[in-house]
């Protein structure tokens, strides 16, 4: 699993265009429990070098138009931190602050 960044509005529709499963994580770099989450989650990646499916991040502050549009885009209330599974344009499932988790989302790609 690899990081890439979401930088535009166009990369989001691209996601949401995809047939394939992706992961998008939104973060706040101001936020104690958003850092956490993604302190946990480099973990987890890390041990999951395995699982072929992208996982996004959105910084929602120096991009807060990408981050609301994922938001608009997968009809999600805008949290942070928040992570989502999406695949053909809707989300799958969501979860924000303490459950944010990649073995929750794992369990919808298997």
């Amino acid at each position: 699993m690899n990081w890439i960044a979401i930088n535009t509005e166009e990369e989001v529709a691209k996601i949401s265009e995809s047939g394939e499963y992706a992961i998008i994580y939104k973060h706040s770099p101001r936020c104690m429990t958003s850092l956490m989450a993604y302190r946990q989650l480099k973990t987890d990646v890390s041990n999951a070098a395995h699982i072929s499916l992208p996982i996004y991040i959105v910084d929602v502050i120096s991009n807060r138009r990408e981050s609301m549009a994922v938001a608009e885009t997968f009809q999600v209330q805008h949290q942070s931190p928040q992570i989502l599974i999406v695949k053909d344009g809707q989300c799958l499932y969501d979860a924000s602050h303490e459950n944010v988790s990649l073995q929750d989302i794992l369990k919808y790609v298997s």
